[in-house]
């Protein structure tokens, strides 16, 4: 089976304030246009490209989950790649060092003020919509994952924004006080509501592999 992007969606420029609830900082970020999927990366798509299955609960159109920082950033070059766009990421060869070619056209982990933007796709509440329409969480989920695109759809087209899976984001969450540990978004399956919410931050060291957290692509627009 042909590899594939998935729909990406175009996300319009916008402004967008972050908020950290333990240090009770906000800073708000400018951002230019970019294109985010429109669902998570499922088993499928990571399975033709990488011909591995990671997950612990098997389903081609399950997001896949089980994929550390450093598996979903290898995953936008190789997918880059096949589809002949520059990759986003040059990794150093000691396997720690990573940097960003904010100039390439190749696909990409979404930055956190990108995720919530995109997310919140206009609203100003904690959710888009009623929980319950929009995301699989500890509430109504049964404890496990779920196909992607069986919940409504943010106003812009986005599946799966809150709940289902955790989204990993480029950005380092707080180095000085977690060091390397990157940015997590969206909250998962077995989450209370009070964390799938459009401002919840969650962070994760980038080489844990834990089963409730996935991600999603974006890309830059050629300019």
């Amino acid at each position: 089976m042909e590899a594939s992007a998935g729909k990406m969606v175009a996300i319009p420029p916008g402004q967008v304030t972050l908020s950290d609830r333990r240090t009770q900082l906000s800073w708000s970020v400018e951002l230019a246009p970019y294109e985010l999927a429109a669902f998570p990366v499922t088993q499928a798509q990571y399975a033709q490209v990488t011909g591995l299955q990671p997950s612990t609960t098997r389903g081609a159109q399950l997001p896949v989950a089980s994929i550390s920082w450093w598996d979903a950033v290898r995953f936008c070059n190789a997918l880059s790649q096949h589809d002949g766009f520059a990759p986003a990421y040059r990794l150093h060869t000691d396997g720690e060092g990573i940097e960003w070619d904010t100039s390439a056209d190749g696909y990409r982990l979404p930055t956190e003020a990108e995720w919530e933007h995109a997310c919140r796709a206009g609203t100003t509440g904690p959710h888009y919509g009623p929980l319950d329409e929009i995301a699989w969480y500890r509430g109504n989920s049964d404890e496990q994952i779920h196909d992607v695109g069986r919940k409504r759809p943010n106003p812009w087209g986005l599946y799966d924004m809150l709940g289902n899976v955790w989204d990993w984001c480029w950005d380092i969450y707080d180095a000085e006080v977690y060091g390397a540990y990157r940015v997590l978004r969206g909250g998962g399956w077995f989450d209370e509501h009070w964390s799938c919410r459009a401002s919840a931050r969650r962070r994760s060291h980038p080489t844990f592999q834990v089963d409730d957290v996935g991600f999603r692509i974006a890309r830059s627009p050629v300019c």
